[in-house]
C-alpha cells in the first residue's frame, strides 16, 4: 500500500496526474506493475491508476487473465477505493485480492465523481472470489487527496447536477 500511496503522492507533487496510485503484486509480494492516474496528462478518461496497473501487469505477464483461471494469485493495491469504472474492470482482470487505502467518500469530499457502485460492492467482489481489504493506511492516502485539492489539482469529471431535460415538442 505504501507504494500505491507514494505513486499517488508523486503525481500530486509533479502535477503529472490525479491523486491516485495502484500496483499489482504477485503471490510472493513482488511488484508486477505500478499504475498512476494519467487521465489529464494522457487526455484519456480510462487511464485511472487501477486500469493502468492492470493493463501493464497483463502486458508484462502476457495474458489478460492475471489469475490464469484462478491458479495464480495476484493482488491489486489502490490508494483509493475503485470508482465505478475500475470496480467493473477488477473481476475481468483475474486478480484475487483488492486492497484499498482511502474511501470513495474521501475522493468525493474533494470533488471527484466516483460514479455509481452497488452499495454492497465489496460483497459483490467477494462472491467472485476476490478478497477485499479496506482502510489500509487510510490517513496517509487521504492526506494525498487533500494535498491535491489544496494545490489546485484538476478535478476532471467533477460531480455536477445533471441538466434538466428540455421539454419535447412535436418537432423533436
Amino acid at each position: 500500500m505504501r507504494l500505491a500511496i507514494e505513486l499517488s503522492n508523486l503525481n500530486v507533487r509533479h502535477a503529472s496526474g490525479g491523486p491516485f496510485g495502484a500496483a499489482v503484486f504477485d503471490e510472493e509480494g513482488r511488484l508486477v506493475a505500478p499504475g498512476m492516474n494519467l487521465v489529464v496528462s494522457s487526455g484519456c478518461s480510462i487511464f485511472h491508476a487501477e486500469t493502468v496497473a492492470l493493463a501493464f501487469a497483463q502486458k508484462v505477464l502476457g495474458r489478460y487473465d492475471l489469475g490464469d483461471g484462478r491458479t495464480l494469485q495476484y493482488e491489486l493495491y489502490a490508494s483509493t477505493e475503485p470508482c465505478a469504472m475500475c470496480f467493473g474492470a477488477i473481476p475481468w482482470s483475474g486478480v484475487g485480492a483488492l486492497l484499498c487505502g482511502a474511501r470513495s467518500e474521501d475522493a468525493r469530499a474533494i470533488g471527484f465523481d466516483e460514479g455509481d457502485k452497488p452499495g454492497d460492492w465489496t460483497a459483490s467482489l467477494e462472491k467472485r472470489g476476490i478478497r477485499v481489504e479496506l482502510d489500509l493506511l487510510r490517513p496517509e492516502a487521504v492526506a494525498v487527496l487533500q494535498d491535491y485539492a489544496s494545490s489546485g489539482g484538476v478535478l476532471y469529471n467533477p460531480r455536477k447536477p445533471l441538466p434538466h431535460p428540455l421539454p419535447l415538442t412535436d418537432e423533436g
